[in-house]
């Protein structure tokens, strides 16, 4: 077994058990194991980049894991992270795009969180360097509303156990840098590799049926690997594949970060671990249903000056091998979404 991770994947089946709704309240705190044998993952993952300024513990992924699903947090008091994160969404909230704090209605659909601990950028745009900044901008941007983030700290603060927690974590009370630094230790700990897929693909050969094992060789064969590439069923990269640009003013996505001609309306590869569950699809959540956004990127895309005709083509799939395609994505359903959910609050 690779010691690759660990640490963080230990910390992800240790904390992602929510406390009981019927207990007193108590933070629910669980050291990491002494020993990486403690636990076995499928041998897939690589190393996890964590921040020298933010090292990853149990302690400070619990509190993160509080925070994330603490509306108090927001700046109306009304959303948490966990709001555009639900895990019967597939860590997404089901919507065609993000409604914010004050009822905002945002701009793109909110991207599923498993395994953004292992991203090199963040957003569809890939506009955030860092977990930690991502954390940072949703908290006092549109998502979660806390522009001034004052009276949202003093409330934090001023509730026993909170402070109790972050003196313990952080030295100190809570504030604009240890709260990101909180909430992205927890994201670290969302990782998905128990599917039957990953169990396929570390030797069982009877984790997928036939029609899945055809569905993934079709996916091998026709390139679909290509951008949903290696574990992570993403490249990481972005790609126009013309979703939304025919509209009168359409998101150019990437460009507005690079302002190079080549990332017009591109947008980041997602994950398609869990995507059974995370209708509608794409940036716009234009696409209602799975089968739709199959057909729809087999069919090499829509068409547009930009498109990345280097990975995309008409495919000319058969109904019966679209269907196969379904089956086999359907096999990336996590089974562990059961366990992520807000624990109870102090």
């Amino acid at each position: 077994m690779s010691p690759k991770c660990w640490i963080v994947i230990a910390a992800a089946t240790l904390l992602l058990g929510g406390a009981c709704e019927d207990d007193a309240f108590e933070f629910e705190v669980l050291p990491l194991p002494a020993d990486p044998a403690a636990y076995d993952p499928i041998e897939s993952y690589d190393y996890m980049e964590i921040p020298a300024d933010n090292p990853l513990t149990a302690e400070k992924a619990a509190l993160g894991r509080y925070l994330y699903g603490d509306p108090r947090l927001s700046g109306d008091g009304t959303r948490s992270c966990y709001s555009c994160h639900v895990r019967e969404f597939g860590l997404t909230d089901g919507l065609p795009k993000a409604i914010g704090a004050y009822q905002k209605q945002l701009t793109r659909s909110s991207p599923t969180m498993w395994n953004v601990g292992y991203h090199q950028s963040w957003y569809w745009d890939g506009r955030a360097a860092s977990l930690e900044v991502q954390a940072l901008k949703a908290w006092t941007g549109g998502n979660m509303g806390a522009k001034d983030t004052a009276p949202v700290l003093a409330a934090i603060n001023a509730i026993p156990e909170y402070a109790d927690q972050f003196e313990q974590v952080f030295g100190g009370a809570a504030d604009e840098d240890n709260v990101p630094k909180a909430l992205a230790a927890y994201m670290r700990t969302l990782i998905s590799n128990g599917t039957a897929w990953d169990r396929f693909m570390a030797g069982e050969t009877s984790a997928l049926d036939d029609a899945q094992q055809r569905g993934w060789a079709l996916f091998q064969e026709e390139g679909c690997v290509d951008c949903h590439a290696g574990v992570l069923l993403t490249d990481l990269q972005f790609h126009n594949v013309g979703i939304g640009m025919d509209a009168a003013e359409p998101d150019v996505g990437r460009f507005k970060v690079t302002q190079r001609d080549r990332d017009m309306g591109a947008f980041k590869t997602p994950t398609l671990r869990d995507i059974s569950k995370s209708a509608p699809y794409f940036h716009d959540g234009s696409v209602a249903t799975l089968e739709a956004a199959v057909r729809l990127m087999a069919g090499g895309g829509i068409d547009n000056p930009h498109l990345s005709r280097d990975k995309l083509s008409d495919r000319q799939l058969t109904d019966a091998q679209i269907a196969d395609l379904l089956a086999f994505l359907g096999a990336l359903d996590q089974p562990a979404v059961a366990a992520v959910r807000p624990p109870k609050l102090p």
